[in-house]
């Protein structure tokens, strides 16, 4: 009995070994597989997934913009819109957007035309829009956004907008109908140009073609690209491009022709309106009639407004006061607007001599010109 005792102590001393590894100092067998297994479960809960984060804050961003904009399905069922939407023409469709104060906007000759088809309510939490009887015609953006409003000023939510674009498609109709058979479009150097043959069916091919000579023009997808909510856009457009062309669609059945649409370059210098001042006299008797002019030259695209100084004003002397632009071309396919305002002034009299003043001005500034009549 006494050397199984003493045998038993070194198996005794090993047991505590495994047992007791802190005791010790000895590290245990089992640790090393352990510091394995929990590293294992650390990286797992770790482990990056960089390219699906991007994706999913993609399509959360996307989310965002179109969240508030909804349409209405059979029996009241909600459903968010996607960017696009094709419907048939002659449907009706009821669009929601979330919110107490939302402003809408939508194809603007619904408004030209006041149309009665077009029903658009605030109610408690969402603002309405109801589209009946939908024609070809209805084709475009439909849009809409939160207020914020602070007295009587009010400013647009960006982070609470919704967006959609409705193609009514329609078999008869394969260009969304304007009210011209006959469009001109402007061709400047600073900027696109886009020939605004819009199709009702997205799916529709669609070519380009000038008048004369007659020709089928290339779209290359860079100078000039196609879109079917936009129509033919030039680029870059140059002198080259002028002329008068058409589209032509094609969508299961025989092709269509589109209005023709007139392109004309211009080439005037951007900045504040370039103006003139002339006077029919600078001297004038008593009873003459005067007559001043400003003149300013520009694009053909861009509005110039008048605004007028003279002598009797402050006293509300009677004079008469005319607006009026044409179109004229320069040359080369070059192709300038002409605005003037005319002051006319019937039977001089003494105040009316001093200081004439004309202030022309467009979205890039504006102009003063002045000139002196004086009494004989």
């Amino acid at each position: 009995m006494r050397v199984w005792v003493l045998l038993s102590l070194p198996l005794l001393l090993l047991l505590l070994q495994e047992a007791l590894p802190h005791v010790i100092g000895q590290p245990a067998k089992s640790k090393r597989p352990k510091e394995h297994g929990e590293n294992k479960v650390f990286n797992k809960k770790v482990k990056p997934k960089t390219p699906k984060m991007k994706e999913r804050e993609s399509v959360d961003s996307s989310l965002k913009s179109q969240s508030i904009l909804t349409q209405v399905m059979d029996k009241g069922r909600i459903q968010k819109l996607a960017a696009t939407l094709s419907l048939s023409a002659g449907q009706s469709i009821e669009l929601r957007c979330k919110g107490s104060n939302v402003t809408w906007n939508y194809p603007s000759y619904l408004d030209t035309f006041k149309d009665s088809r077009l029903s658009i309510k605030q109610l408690e939490r969402y603002g309405q829009l109801i589209l009946a009887n939908s024609t070809a015609a209805d084709t475009g953006e439909y849009s809409c956004w939160l207020q914020l409003c602070n007295g009587n000023k009010c400013r647009k939510d960006e982070t609470k907008t919704g967006s959609t674009y409705i193609f009514f498609t329609d078999k008869e109709e394969l260009f969304v109908p304007t009210p011209s058979y006959f469009e001109i479009v402007y061709l400047n150097p600073d900027k696109p140009a886009v020939i605004p043959c819009r199709v009702t069916t997205p799916s529709a091919k669609v070519t380009l073609h000038r008048e004369f000579p007659a020709e089928e023009i290339e779209t290359d997808g860079t100078d000039l690209i196609y879109d079917a909510k936009k129509g033919f856009v030039y680029q870059h457009p140059t002198s080259d491009h002028k002329g008068i062309v058409y589209c032509k669609a094609e969508s299961q059945g025989a092709p269509q022709i589109s209005i023709k649409y007139h392109l004309l370059y211009v080439e005037v210098p951007k900045g504040p309106p370039s103006t003139t001042l002339a006077v029919s006299s600078n001297r004038a008797e008593l009873g003459d009639s005067v007559q001043v002019i400003c003149t300013v030259l520009g694009e053909p695209d861009v509005d110039v407004n008048f605004r007028w100084q003279y002598p009797g004003q402050e006293s509300e002397r009677p004079v008469i006061i005319q607006n009026f632009w044409r179109l004229i071309n320069r040359g080369a396919g070059h192709t300038t607007r002409i605005s003037k305002s005319v002051l006319l002034v019937e039977n001089f009299e003494a105040k009316d001599a001093g200081n004439y003043i004309c202030i022309a001005q467009n979205l890039q500034g504006e102009t003063t010109v002045a000139t002196k009549v004086e009494l004989n």
